[in-house]
C-alpha cells in the first residue's frame, strides 16, 4: 500500500513540487488505513545505494527514480510506540548523535528522540541516538515525567567488590525523598545506568511512591559493563551469588533496608530480565517479586546448548512463593541470536511454565518492539501489578 500523498506527489513530480513537499512535511508520514489501522510512511532525502527504517525491524525505503526522495511504508496499529533510525548501505549501529548524517542516523524531520548518554563508568560505552515512531493512540506514560510538588529521591553512587563477578560493579542507591531506608524493601535493578537515564526508573518511583500507589522502596541500580554485559547477565551462579551473598547482605548492613523478602523485588529488561528471573527463583528466600521485560528466555543460543534452559528448570523444583511481571512486544518475531526462538515466542513459553507450575504471572504484550520506550511505561505497570 503506497501512501496517499507520495502517490498525489509523483503524478505531478518536480523539483518545485518536491521542494514544497520538504517544506511541509514531518515525518514519518501518518495517514490511515483500512480496519482502523494505519499507514506509516517512513521518508528520507539524500544519496545513497540503499536505505531502511531500522531498530528490531526493517522496512526498505525504495528511491523515486531521478530523484534524491526515498520512501517505504508499513501498515501498523495506532498504538504503536517504538524507536528506529534510518541506515545506508547495510549499516547496523545506532547512531552515535543527532546529525542526521552517517550510515546509521536519526530522522531528521522527526522531532521524537531517545537519548541513551554513555555511562561514565563503562570506557567502553558510547552515547546513542535513536528516533521515536508514536503512533496516535499510543498509550499514554503517566508516571515517566518528573511532577511539580513530587520531590526526588537521593542518588548516592558506591562501588562494590563484585567478587562473584570478577571484578568491582557501579551501584547507585536510590532512596525515597523524605523517608529513612532503614526498614524498606529493596528493588534490584540490573543494567542500571540506562534503568536511571532512560527507563526514568528513579523518575517513576518519585510518582508512584508520591500517590501512595507502592510503599517508599531502596532501589539498587546495578551498572553493567559492554564487554561483560553478556556473562554477567547469564542465568549462571555468578550473577546469583553477587546478589544473594553481596548485594543484599550490604543492603541490609549498610542501609537496614531489604529485610522483608516478600517486599523486595528484582528487575531487568531483555537478557537482564532473563538474570532477574533467574535471581528471583534461585535466592526466593530474599525476593518475592520478579520484574522481566522481553526478557531473553531464549538462552543459550543453539551453538551452546539447547534454547530455553531456564524455562526448563521452572518444573525441576518446588513452587517458591514468587509472584512475577512479564512483558513483550508484538513485534518481537524475528529469531533470537543463532537462530534460537523469537522473543515473543520464548516469553510466552515462560509465561506458560510458571503459571503451569502454580505462580503468579501478570502478562503483557504491548505493540511494539524490542525497546527502552515501550519498556520504560511498562515498568510502571509491572510494579503496580505487583503491588496490587
Amino acid at each position: 500500500m503506497q501512501s496517499p500523498r507520495i502517490t498525489s506527489l509523483l503524478s505531478t513530480l518536480s523539483a518545485e513540487a518536491l521542494a514544497d513537499f520538504w517544506a511541509g512535511t514531518t515525518t514519518p508520514l501518518i495517514e490511515p488505513a483500512p480496519g482502523g489501522d494505519v499507514l506509516v510512511t517512513f521518508l528520507w532525502q539524500g544519496e545513497a545505494t540503499s536505505t531502511r527504517a531500522y531498530w528490531g525491524y526493517e522496512i526498505p525505503l525504495a528511491r523515486v527514480p531521478g530523484t534524491d526522495l526515498w520512501h517505504g511504508s508499513r501498515t501498523m496499529s495506532p498504538r504503536v510506540r517504538t524507536i528506529y533510525c534510518l541506515t545506508h548501505d547495510g549499516a547496523e549501529t545506532s547512531p552515535p548523535d543527532e546529525s542526521g548524517t552517517g550510515p546509521s542516523h536519526v530522522d531528521l524531520a522527526n522531532p521524537l528522540r531517545l537519548y541513551f548518554p554513555a555511562d561514565p563508568a563503562d570506557p567502553d560505552d558510547r552515547d546513542g541516538w535513536l528516533s521515536v515512531l508514536e503512533l496516535p493512540d499510543a498509550p499514554p506514560e503517566p508516571w515517566t515525567a518528573p511532577r511539580a510538588g513530587v520531590p526526588a529521591g537521593e542518588l548516592t553512587d558506591v562501588v562494590l567488590p563484585g567478587a562473584a563477578l570478577g571484578g568491582p560493579r557501579p551501584v547507585t542507591v536510590y532512596r525515597p525523598a523524605g523517608t529513612p531506608a532503614e526498614g524498606l524493601p529493596v528493588l534490584v535493578v540490573f543494567d542500571g545506568y540506562l534503568a536511571q537515564h532512560v527507563l526514568r526508573i528513579p523518575t517513576i518511583l518519585d510518582n508512584l511512591i508520591a500517590e501512595g500507589r507502592i510503599p517508599p522502596t531502596v532501589a539498587l541500580f546495578v551498572g553493567s559493563f559492554e564487554k561483560t554485559r553478556s556473562d554477567d547477565l547469564s542465568p549462571t551462579r555468578p550473577i546469583h551469588e553477587f546478589v544473594e551473598h553481596e548485594l543484599v547482605p550490604w543492603a541490609r548492613t549498610q542501609l537496614g533496608a531489604g529485610h522483608e523478602r516478600r517486599a523486595n523485588v528484582i528487575a531487568g529488561v531483555s537478557r537482564g530480565g532473563l538474570a532477574a528471573a533467574y535471581v528471583g527463583l534461585c535466592a526466593h528466600e530474599m525476593f518475592g517479586a520478579v520484574i522481566a521485560q522481553s526478557g531473553s528466555f531464549w538462552w543459550p543460543e543453539p551453538a551452546h546448548g539447547e534454547p530455553g534452559w531456564l524455562t526448563r528448570q521452572i518444573t525441576r523444583y518446588p513452587r517458591a512463593d514468587v509472584r512475577f511481571y512479564l512483558d513483550v512486544g508484538t513485534w518481537e518475531t524475528t529469531a533470537g541470536p543463532g537462530g534460537a526462538p523469537d522473543q515473543v515466542t520464548v516469553v510466552r513459553q515462560m509465561r506458560d511454565a510458571l503459571r503451569g507450575h502454580g505462580y503468579p504471572v501478570d502478562y503483557t504484550e504491548y505493540e511494539g518492539g524490542h525497546d527502552y520506550v515501550n519498556w520504560r511505561r511498562t515498568f510502571a505497570d509491572g510494579l503496580l501489578a505487583l503491588h496490587r
